[in-house]
């Protein structure tokens, strides 16, 4: 992580953090991160973005810029696009393809791509009935949130989105 952070560039690393971490203060973390080069230890990093950011609350405020950095290096989002395109193919009549997303931007990417496979914003006739009928459809209209049922504080962020395969 060390290399990495010396290799990005300031906007780079502010880009990174804001669009993979949604991190409001992506600026002012990158320039202090910059400031601080070399970072050994990801504690010591921690310290540098909450120095940066401030404030205390329950949930640390390195999160959000370990989250977008984790998501960046891993290619995450692109490996849960490519499995959205290529999982319903491989669904039998009847079968179910659930999927956890554990913080908005996976979220976002699964309704956009069950609500498109379900048949939102297909063409309709005249009186609002589809034309084609949907290959599949959601299970339930809203995803389920991991504090439903599961007191687990790691739980909170979890989203449930469920899509059947029509028979």
């Amino acid at each position: 992580l060390s290399e990495l952070l010396a290799t990005l560039g300031e906007a780079e690393l502010a880009d990174v953090l804001y669009r993979y971490g949604e991190e409001r203060q992506s600026r002012r973390i990158a320039r202090a991160i910059r400031a601080a080069l070399p970072i050994t230890r990801t504690a010591a990093l921690a310290e540098v973005i909450a120095r940066a950011v401030g404030g205390k609350g329950p949930i640390h405020p390195a999160t959000r810029s370990f989250q977008a950095l984790r998501i960046w290096i891993n290619r995450e989002l692109d490996e849960l696009e490519h499995a959205l395109e290529v999982l319903p193919a491989v669904l039998a009549p009847g079968g179910r393809l659930g999927i956890i997303a554990f913080h908005s931007l996976e979220d976002r990417l699964v309704k956009q791509a069950f609500s498109r496979l379900s048949g939102d914003g297909a063409p309709v006739d005249l009186y609002g009935n589809p034309l084609t009928s949907p290959a599949f459809r959601l299970v339930e209209r809203r995803a389920r949130k991991g504090e439903d049922r599961d007191p687990n504080p790691r739980a909170r962020s979890a989203r449930l989105r469920v899509l059947e395969r029509n028979s």
